[in-house]
């Protein structure tokens, strides 16, 4: 019969009172009954009386059993522990800047219609900084998809990664930002590979270092973003010491140095941001990471059949077949070497040293059943650009071994995130020429004094991964 309306220490409070009176009322319409019943039944109307009465009695109780339950199920009115727990409800598990967004702007842009912004800026390491800035981005009605922050001694660096409305042009979002207490701001477009989290994307690159020591240099690209990036070959210990380099390595402003486990420098330039100490931090991470692997190819490999019947197997090549290397060159005729390096190679040791080492790109390997390498591939970084080369043995050429191994190699760069590819050779070599043209891709050619450049653009090839920074817009 009673009813729970509020809540004292955890538990259920009843009303004794109500319960008192209803009991009360129950014996009062009990003696009352009784009286009119002895009244009403000696008289000669007394039999239709009473089953009146009871008609009346039954809706009276029928009445009060409706409006009990229509009090017991009605919900409780508004009160100060309501407000405060649904409020809280709603705020715990929102950013602060998702939290003024809702403030100021009520909703966040439609993905439909919006547009994926990567910005850095700067701002004063004090209490309500990040505050301010999120307010302003608010009346923007833009909202915050992820924030990382990179301590400075003078201030905090904030990475954001953005969605705002398809109209708002990115001068707006400076100004605004600017407003909001940010200086030094970049701005660029971000597309959905971005939206994956910072320590899932580290934890990749990493991963990919572990595999393949030839990951190191675009492993780096990606977790610094747009950079060109430049490796040294080892050298002498004065000349270590003379350029200044710690063995940690080291940055300054946009250029950061890094020492590879061989002795050689990674060279990583980002003209448009400065480095943070955070960076360099995971540069340096990623580095040791490859030195305590040590050198390492994947050892997979593939059977390619020839037309004339003949198989090779096409594997990745690394510094250990440089002996087999040399053997293939001794083999190659005067032409066919000029054709490949524009000259006589004058010390084919130190050069194929270089092509195969892992800091400099991939190199793929085409080797005949009984240990023999015919042909080699290279897919060199060239700082921000990537070139491809081939050679081939006299008498394994136009066989369709070039054409394969490019083909491979193309679909290295494109996986790399290469935006083109470019082959320098003679305008003389029509087989180069010919294998470019077969990969059926957009290619540019510029000749000056007989030196053929033949570059193919990657942008129509569909792309396994893309830099977090491809294709952005500076503002």
């Amino acid at each position: 019969m009673s009813d729970v309306t509020r809540v004292k220490h955890g538990r259920p409070v009843h009303h004794w009172r109500r319960d008192l009176v209803e009991l009360a009322a129950l014996f009062t319409a009990v003696a009352v009954a009784d009286a009119v019943a002895n009244l009403i039944g000696h008289g000669p109307d007394g039999p239709a009386l009473l089953v009146i009465s009871a008609g009346v009695l039954a809706a009276t109780a029928g009445f009060h059993v409706w409006w009990a339950r229509r009090h017991d199920h009605a919900p409780p009115p508004p009160g100060p522990d309501t407000g405060a727990r649904e409020d809280a409800a709603h705020t715990g598990a929102v950013s602060p800047g998702r939290q003024e967004a809702a403030g100021a702007a009520g909703t966040a842009p439609d993905p439909a219609q919006s547009t994926l912004w990567r910005m850095r800026t700067t701002v004063r390491d004090e209490p309500g900084s990040l505050a301010s800035l999120c307010t302003a981005l608010a009346r923007l009605r833009v909202d915050i998809l992820s924030l990382q922050t990179h301590p400075l001694a003078d201030g905090t660096v904030d990475e954001f990664l953005l969605r705002g409305p398809h109209e708002l042009p990115a001068a707006e979002l400076s100004r605004a930002v600017a407003a909001g207490g940010g200086s030094g701001t970049w701005i660029e477009r971000a597309d959905a590979h971005d939206l994956v989290d910072a320590p899932t994307r580290i934890l990749g690159l990493a991963t990919r270092t572990a595999l393949d020591a030839a990951e190191l240099p675009l492993s780096l690209r990606q977790l610094l973003g747009r950079c060109t990036i430049r490796s040294l070959p080892a050298t002498s210990a004065q000349a270590r010491a003379e350029d200044g380099t710690p063995v940690e390595g080291g940055y300054e402003g946009a250029t950061m140095r890094l020492r590879t486990p061989e002795g050689g420098l990674i060279t990583v330039e980002r003209p448009y941001l400065p480095f943070t100490p955070t960076e360099f931090a995971r540069a340096r991470a990623l580095v040791e990471l490859d030195t305590r692997l040590g050198p390492r190819v994947p050892r997979s490999h593939d059977v390619l059949t020839l037309p004339q019947g003949n198989e090779v197997k096409v594997r990745r090549a690394d510094p250990g077949d440089l002996d087999a290397a040399k053997a293939m060159h001794d083999r190659c005729s005067r032409q066919t070497l000029s054709m490949r390096y524009h000259g006589p190679v004058a010390d084919a040791d130190r050069y194929l040293r270089h092509l195969l080492g892992p800091r400099f790109g991939r190199t793929l390997a085409a080797q005949t059943a009984s240990g023999r390498i015919v042909a080699l591939g290279h897919l060199l970084w060239d700082g921000d650009e990537t070139e491809v080369a081939l050679l081939v043995e006299d008498d394994w050429q136009r066989r369709g071994i070039g054409a394969e191994l490019l083909g491979r190699l193309v679909a290295m760069a494109v996986e790399a995130g290469c935006e083109s590819v470019y082959a320098v050779t003679q305008a003389s070599n029509t087989g180069m020429v010919a294998a470019m043209r077969g990969l059926g891709l957009p290619l540019d050619y510029q000749i000056e004094e007989g030196t053929l450049v033949v570059t193919a653009r990657l942008a129509a090839t569909p792309v396994v991964s893309r830099l977090p920074y491809e294709q952005a817009e500076h503002h």
